[in-house]
């Protein structure tokens, strides 16, 4: 064999060998396999704390409702009660103000009147209250996963008890 075919052989099997020990390519490799899953947590941490944001925002104009459900409209109307349009308007004018979309056509406002809390107490200690209930759908977009796109709906509700 001539020296220059065995001396470009050499020089072949000591790259052949650094290749095979190197671990440059590896790294970017490993990146690749790691990111798609990094991303979905990092995007699904987001989505998955925007649909508590909502909820509690769903739990404040409740709240916020119910209270106004349950209190007298004025101080010389007799005991008389806000209307469900008040109502209504309140749960809106708060669920705005935490930026939900108050036009939303899945936001849905329950108003029950004269409802029994506490159905466990005996009879002469169970109250009239209200129930308001505020469902709002929020979507999720949680990329590679089967929650892309999809509609949850949330939904709070808040008693207060009516005392005269």
């Amino acid at each position: 064999m001539s020296p220059r075919k065995e001396s470009s052989l050499n020089r072949y099997a000591v790259r052949l060998r650094r290749s095979a020990t190197d671990e440059r390519g590896v790294t970017l490799v490993e990146f690749a396999l790691v990111l798609p899953i990094l991303t979905t947590l990092l995007i699904g941490t987001i989505w998955i704390g925007r649909a508590v944001s909502v909820y509690q925002a769903l739990e404040r104009a409740a709240r916020e409702g119910a209270r106004v459900a349950v209190a007298p409209a004025c101080a010389s109307c007799g005991g008389a009660t806000a209307t469900d349009a008040a109502v209504d308007s309140t749960v809106n004018n708060a669920l705005a103000a935490a930026s939900l979309d108050t036009s939303n056509p899945g936001l849905e406002i329950t108003i029950a009147r004269n409802q029994r809390l506490n159905s466990n107490d005996p009879a002469n200690y169970q109250a009239s209250g209200v129930q308001v209930t505020v469902s709002y759908p929020v979507q999720l977009n949680i990329p590679f996963t089967s929650q892309r796109a999809k509609t949850i709906n949330l939904s709070s509700t808040v008693s207060m008890r009516q005392e005269f």
